[in-house]
């Protein structure tokens, strides 16, 4: 019988009632629009004023509309930081000085509006994220002192069991106990299609269990989870500032300089006051001011939706001009762990029959390749045997009896020491192999490896045709390296190698002019991925790799990484699109301001609309609402034909 815990907390439900990008539109938001375009209209019908020396309306307007806008541009003259605020109240001080308040007035009007459009746009990129806290269970079923009770999911902690039925979604990262299902992880990890679960596979918080109840070991809560991952990168990326970005807030203040003093030498030659602030009016960068940290925002967004957490704005930024991947093998390349290849019968024995007395000479071993053996067996669902005698000789295989037959399972050493005749075997690099002999006779053998990653090979040639060399170092012998290089198309390889061999593989790199981005899974790689521009983490990997990481790959998809350098570079093709932008039309408009083709009405429009257009453009990287369908990842983020078609 399940029960319920009194005094269940909530979960990990997240309140966003005070996220500050979710406000968009406010009541106090639309009556400062209202009130500034309401003073703009009289002035503009030039309605009495009670003094003829000041413009009350005026005065007025944009005191109540813009008072925010002032205070924030305040903060940014205190911080010595040119932002979208300053900018424009640069412009309306300006217009102001010369009793233009029709142009002042106009000019508040569309930053109001702007900066709600910016809220909503950055409230659109992050509704993605706040898609998956709309999903987590506040609560969950778990096994306490021999029954299902339902506790707050912030209240479970690594160990518990969690019982997940058909259509809920799982509150923890953890992996499956028991019982067989579909789930779908289309938010975490970006696969379209569900992924079948049985026991032993992860599964991570956020996803859906779809069919089948299954129980999970909890591994990782709340902010540990795949989930909290996700959110933390996103929430990092709003505060993060990459080089880019400072970059962007730099060229905002020096153009604003060289706005002011092509006013003043503008002023000096013409003596006209309305040419001089035209100019002032129609300069300042706050497009790429603004439009930069939103770029940042949407690429991490982006990612983390592909299932790759970038853990701020200047990994992404790193990660655009990356052109050198090193990988490692095992773990990364390869799922790192034994399976079986092939069953090879011989003197009339069935693949059946082998593997299943193989299986059954193995069960009682912990030999990684008795492991494969045993489940290659129970995959192919044979009937489990059990071993009536066992002898393990290290370092030659198993003797057993299984079902009255006497079976031998290891290498040509055993079974010639036991007087079996071995024919001519050719050797695979890539392969380990169990022979097998029953009642005295060679039976066959089963090829056992470490099974190559299927979308290794897409991702592979994807790098190269996006320009990026590929790199294999790995501790594995040199036939093994050269066997899965072969594979994927890999030229340059390494083998052998320690973890300071790898550390100074990259360091060579990097010295060379390289820009590297380094992809490992295990204790071994950390120096390695500290060490690089960019270290890229297996989601399966070891605490020690994912904590030495920049960038966290949840779903252990090499194509996703793929698919994240091309955001990393699509973002920054929009940042520089606003620099050119904003250098174009900010030069062009102070030279058209000076020559008296801008009147300061103009210039404003000049100003604030070539401000829009490139924020919007920014906004283009933002990902759309999750409305948890399954999609085709890559379809949608213009992603280039060798990735998607993978």
């Amino acid at each position: 019988m399940e029960t319920v815990v009194p005094g269940d907390a909530p979960g990990t439900g997240t309140d966003h009632d005070d996220d500050d990008d979710v406000r968009a539109f406010s009541p106090m938001a639309l009556a400062r629009i209202a009130v500034t375009f309401a003073a703009g209209v009289l002035v503009w019908l030039d309605v009495h004023e009670p003094w003829v020396r000041l413009d009350v309306i005026g005065v007025a307007g944009l005191v109540f509309g813009g008072w925010p806008i002032f205070r924030e541009a305040w903060s940014s003259l205190m911080e010595r930081r040119m932002t979208m605020e300053l900018s424009m109240v640069i412009a309306i001080a300006a217009a102001a000085s010369i009793a233009e308040f029709l142009t002042a007035l106009v000019i508040l009007v569309f930053v109001l509006v702007a900066e709600e459009l910016e809220h909503l746009t950055v409230a659109r990129g992050r509704s993605a994220i706040h898609a998956l806290t709309d999903v987590m269970p506040r609560t969950a079923r778990a096994r306490r002192a021999g029954a299902v009770v339902t506790v707050a999911v912030d209240d479970l902690v690594a160990g518990d069991r969690v019982l997940v039925a058909p259509g809920e979604a799982i509150p923890v990262d953890g992996a499956v106990v028991d019982g067989r299902s579909h789930v779908d992880q289309s938010r975490i990890t970006g696969e379209s299609m569900p992924a079948a679960k049985g026991a032993g596979d992860p599964v991570y918080a956020g996803s859906v269990n779809q069919a089948g109840a299954i129980e999970i070991v909890v591994e990782r809560v709340g902010a540990d989870t795949s989930y909290g991952r996700i959110v933390e990168a996103v929430e990092r990326a709003g505060r993060s500032r990459a080089p880019v970005h400072r970059l962007a807030d730099r060229l905002a203040g020096q153009l604003v300089w060289f706005a002011f003093a092509s006013a003043a030498v503008t002023f000096l030659v013409t003596r006209d006051i309305h040419d001089t602030i035209s100019v002032v009016i129609v300069a300042g960068a706050c497009g790429v001011a603004a439009g930069t940290p939103l770029a940042i925002l949407g690429g991490i967004g982006r990612s983390a939706r592909l299932g790759a957490v970038v853990k701020g704005g200047l990994h992404l930024e790193n990660l655009s001009r990356v052109d050198t991947v090193v990988v490692d093998k095992t773990g990364t390349l390869t799922f790192g762990e034994p399976s079986v290849g092939a069953v090879l019968p011989e003197g009339g024995t069935d693949a059946d029959t082998l593997l299943a007395l193989a299986a059954a000479a193995e069960a009682r071993s912990e030999h990684p390749l008795a492991r494969a053996v045993v489940r290659a067996a129970a995959a192919r669902g044979l009937a489990p045997l059990e071993a009536e005698t066992f002898d393990n000789t290290v370092g030659l295989g198993i003797r057993a009896v299984v079902d009255g037959r006497r079976v031998l399972c290891g290498n040509r050493r055993l079974l010639e020491a036991d007087g079996v005749e071995v024919p001519p075997i050719e050797r695979d690099a890539a392969s380990s192999q169990v022979l097998v002999a029953i009642d005295g006779r060679f039976a066959g053998r089963i090829l056992v490896a470490d099974a190559v990653r299927p979308e290794a090979a897409g991702a592979v040639r994807a790098l190269g045709a996006m320009g990026i060399r590929t790199v294999l170092l790995t501790g594995d012998v040199p036939a093994v390296a050269e066997a899965v290089a072969g594979a994927l198309g890999i030229a340059e390889v390494g083998a052998e190698m320690l973890p300071e061999d790898k550390l100074a593989r990259i360091e060579a790199l990097t010295a060379a002019g390289r820009v590297v981005a380094m992809v490992g899974d295990g204790v071994n790689d950390a120096p390695a991925l500290i060490r690089a521009t960019v270290g890229v983490a297996m989601g399966s990997g070891t605490d020690v790799a994912r904590e030495s990481a920049d960038v966290l790959l949840i779903g252990n998809d090499l194509a996703r990484f793929v698919e994240t350098i091309e955001v990393a570079r699509r973002t920054r093709r929009v940042i520089m699109q606003n620099f050119a932008g904003t250098l174009t039309v900010d030069l062009l408009g102070i030279a058209l301001a000076a020559t008296g083709h801008l009147d300061p009405m103009l210039a404003a429009f000049v100003h604030v609309s070539s401000e829009l257009v490139f924020l919007l453009n920014s906004a283009r990287l933002l990902p759309g609402r999750d409305r948890g369908a399954p999609r085709t990842p890559g379809a949608t983020y213009g992603l280039p034909s060798a990735v998607r078609n993978r």
